[in-house]
């Protein structure tokens, strides 16, 4: 067993991942997540002998991911990798390099529907009304949550953010989402005061050490070295400071949950939320109403006149 992919494996998988990237527009975030899953893929098939297209059977990709599930990967892990393997193997037979697309019959695993996590308006005051320091540093970490929170932003969004994008006169951010899909975000309330306060004060004192002028950029958050946030950095700020009011393993989606929730608990149309995330379908968006149940439950409870009737 060579342990080694082959050519051709390797070159089809090369290929489909650049058509991802330039044809369909994908993220660099899912060209990652895909390289990733499809090179575990051509190890395994190289574990078994396997160096060609048309050597691959159904019952080749079903054993593969049985070894996934032994090793007790994530179900969304999981079903990412069959949509991997999928889109490859349907490439390579559109494209002639393989007679058969071995995984056309192969099953998307259905992951449970996990509600999202969210935080209720009580603790997201709590969250966002402690008290930072008073740094730079501190002033953009506030700034971050309130955008993350106050825009519904994923945390790509968020880090990708270019000060041309900031339309403070309109009221608006311009956001480049998922398949660099662009939409416009509302700007206003406290997301705005942070904003503007963060930008005219603090923005210009994150800089490398020793420098006593600013490395400039177009990105709107910055790190202690003057450079574009990271992905990473902002998971990092967000779990920081919900631990520091006593929410442990805060992530950044959770306020993006949070602020979808907390408007259609508030009356706003699901069309509009969708609009607002930048979701393409809404069957995506829809999972909020099934978080919407417990708030609907709660007001039942409180103001039916015969609800706590026994």
């Amino acid at each position: 067993m060579t342990g080694i992919a082959s050519s051709q494996l390797t070159n089809a998988c090369e290929d489909y991942l650049a058509y991802l990237a330039v044809e369909r527009g994908a993220s660099p975030h899912t060209i990652e997540s895909y390289g990733r899953d499809l090179r575990s893929y051509l190890a395994y098939l190289a574990a078994q002998d396997i160096s060609s297209l048309d050597a691959i059977k159904r019952e080749t990709i079903v054993a593969y991911l049985a070894t996934l599930q032994e090793a007790q990967y994530a179900s969304s892990s999981i079903e990412r990798a069959v949509s991997a393997l999928k889109g490859y193997h349907r490439f390579a037979a559109r494209e002639n390099l393989a007679a058969k697309d071995p995984a056309a019959l192969v099953r998307l695993p259905k992951t449970p529907a996990l509600l999202p996590e969210t935080l209720s308006i009580a603790q997201m005051g709590i969250l966002l009304d402690q008290q930072f320091p008073a740094t730079a540093a501190g002033e953009r970490d506030q700034t971050l949550l309130e955008v993350l929170y106050g825009c519904g932003l994923r945390v790509s969004e968020l880090v990708n953010l270019d000060l041309a994008a900031v339309l403070f006169d309109e009221g608006y951010l311009r956001i480049h989402g998922k398949g660099d899909k662009e939409r416009i975000v509302p700007l206003a309330g406290k997301a705005v005061t942070a904003l503007e306060h963060y930008l005219l004060h603090a923005r210009g004192q994150l800089h490398p050490k020793g420098q006593l002028v600013p490395r400039e950029g177009s990105a709107v958050f910055l790190n202690m070295r003057g450079l574009r946030m990271t992905r990473q950095g902002v998971f990092k700020i967000v779990a920081k400071y919900g631990a520091l009011v006593g929410i442990d393993e805060l992530h950044p989606h959770s306020l993006r949950h949070s602020f979808a929730t907390h408007l259609l608990e508030g009356g706003a149309d699901l069309r509009s939320i969708q609009e607002l995330l930048g979701h393409s379908d809404i069957t995506t968006t829809q999972i909020y109403t099934h978080v919407n149940r417990s708030h609907i439950r709660e007001e039942y409870l409180s103001t039916h006149p015969r609800a706590k009737l026994r």
